[in-house]
């Protein structure tokens, strides 16, 4: 049977995390439905069709599916979940929503975050931080996986577009819960999770103003998206969609650069895949000096400045 893949989406524009999510659902099996629930959805049913490797979308359009609620989308996905054998989606916060209720009402064990496929019912994830891979075979029938898709390039747009099915979505009630408003930080840089280039801030700034003093003009000159330790975030420093550690975003850019970051178990678990990992921080000890590609012993007050003069 095939594998039913949620997609992430802002009923306008299709996720980058599909396409990584979906990269690791054609390494479990080779038949991959792609399901897109949303409102006004189409455009996001159609990209989803475009890329490689996607037999089948599902369009369900619904405005009780607008906003990604766990408890309508979980009914949704367990009405469908009987012609499927596997159950994915990226470990976003809508996947890492809905997933462990759609497990939970199918009474199976979830897989959570894997970063590697071993074979159709085992797999590799992290635990104690990162320090530690995890080999888990699952015995059930039926899987219900989330991907940390840090850890899976990018599915391709290649060949035919696949077919868009729209479904009915009669099925399930949304009664459980109702959709309040949404408090987001809006930006104009990049997302965290799909920068290709990301540059971060620890406590070591001491104030939201620094923030904006020496790390934003590098980020602007960059095209970077901004990040931050937990301990920033905490001081009130940096808005909490900047957090990037194993309570926060865990990202894998091209480039990291980390300011005046210690380096602490919990970040690095967030940021350990980047490709390369630049380090700027006057404490020659730090152990984010034990990851770096390249460290700076400096204070960061007086590199950043020559970093965006020189850039």
């Amino acid at each position: 049977m095939p594998i039913l893949l949620l997609a992430d989406h802002d009923n306008a524009t299709l996720s980058d995390q599909t396409a990584k999510a979906l990269t690791a659902a054609s390494e479990i099996g080779s038949d991959v439905h792609v399901l897109v629930a949303g409102s006004s959805a189409k455009k996001a049913a159609e990209q989803a069709a475009q890329l490689s490797g996607v037999s089948k979308v599902l369009l369900a359009d619904d405005t009780r599916l607008a906003n990604n609620l766990a408890e309508p989308l979980a009914a949704l996905i367990v009405s469908l979940s009987g012609n499927y054998d596997a159950i994915v989606s990226a470990a976003t916060s809508v996947g890492k929503n809905v997933l462990p209720r759609v497990a939970a009402l199918l009474d199976i064990a979830q897989v959570s975050e894997i970063i590697e496929v071993v074979s159709a019912d085992t797999f590799k994830r992290p635990i104690y931080a990162g320090n530690a891979i995890q080999t888990v075979q699952s015995t059930d029938a039926k899987k219900v996986i989330t991907v940390r898709t840090a850890s899976f390039s990018s599915q391709p747009p290649g060949g035919a577009p696949a077919a868009v099915e729209e479904i009915s979505t009669a099925a399930f009630s949304s009664a459980l819960s109702t959709f309040v408003a949404d408090a987001l930080y809006s930006s104009d840089r990049p997302e965290l999770t799909s920068a290709k280039i990301i540059i971060s801030g620890g406590r070591a700034l001491g104030s939201s103003e620094k923030f904006e003093e020496v790390i934003l003009p590098v980020a602007d000159k960059l095209g970077a998206a901004v990040g931050a330790s937990r301990a920033a975030v905490d001081a009130g420093f940096a808005p909490n969609d900047w957090q990037i550690g194993q309570t926060g975003k865990v990202v894998a850019p091209q480039l990291y650069v980390a300011c005046g970051i210690s380096g602490a178990i919990q970040h690095l678990a967030g940021m350990k895949d980047s490709k390369v990992i630049v380090a700027i921080n006057k404490d020659e000890e730090a152990p984010i000096f034990q990851i770096a590609d390249y460290g700076l012993v400096a204070d960061l007050f007086d590199a950043l400045p020559e970093l965006e003069k020189a850039l």
